[in-house]
């Protein structure tokens, strides 16, 4: 008798789904807008986790509330990045420099700081506000550096933090329990192809722009 064919998909390992169980109970919790917006705060100028981490799945849990959720993301991840542009522009060198030193991203950003000017630094602004490429604490803090207008960077954050929030809330308003469920079944696969479609989306951003540096510092 044949054995039956393996699934495609393989369920996520217990302790996967038992931490996005846990963080999926943050929505229930009073505090976990308080923690969306630091946890969105702290992204824009110095924290390595995406706010996407907790947006997610508290609008899984609370459809109804998706929208107030990606205002609170959108605000709070505008003046995390405020933080950020200031810490490029008053203190970099010693503030800004040791966090990405921390992170092990100090050479990373200098070799954007040496081929990235203001203007290649203003439409990176978009591009990691709707895709974190490059991440989007490296672009607040590179445009303090090179001083991009403060106008355009405030309103650069806010449509594209914007966009990416709310695009996620209608989808989860929209089609809220289907993807919950194919998410808790299947999150590495979901995280392998979100992962490439950004890349996607970079490469055909990179072959439009006719200074191919500008994507590839």
């Amino acid at each position: 008798m044949d054995k039956p064919a393996p699934p495609l998909l393989t369920p996520a390992p217990p302790m996967i789904k038992n931490l996005y169980d846990w963080t999926l109970s943050l929505a229930a919790r009073k505090s976990a807008e308080v923690w969306l917006a630091v946890v969105a705060f702290v992204e824009s100028s110095f924290f390595l986790v995406p706010a996407d981490i907790i947006y997610f799945p508290m609008a899984l849990a609370a459809p109804r509330r998706a929208y107030r959720y990606a205002l609170v993301a959108t605000l709070a991840s505008t003046l995390g990045g405020i933080a950020g542009y200031l810490l490029g522009l008053y203190a970099y060198e010693h503030l800004a420099a040791p966090v990405l030193e921390f992170y092990g991203r100090l050479d990373d950003f200098e070799n954007l700081r040496r081929c990235a000017g203001r203007e290649t630094t203003m439409v990176l602004l978009l591009t990691s506000g709707l895709t974190h490429l490059p991440p989007i604490k490296i672009v607040t803090i590179l445009s303090g550096v090179v001083e991009v207008g403060i106008l355009f960077f405030v309103l650069a954050c806010i449509l594209a933090r914007g966009a990416r929030f709310f695009a996620l809330a209608y989808a989860l308003r929209r089609w809220g329990e289907p993807i919950r469920h194919v998410i808790e079944r299947y999150p590495w696969r979901i995280a392998g192809i979100a992962t490439a479609i950004v890349l996607v989306v970079y490469l055909a951003l990179k072959s439009q722009i006719a200074d191919a540096s500008l994507l590839a510092c």
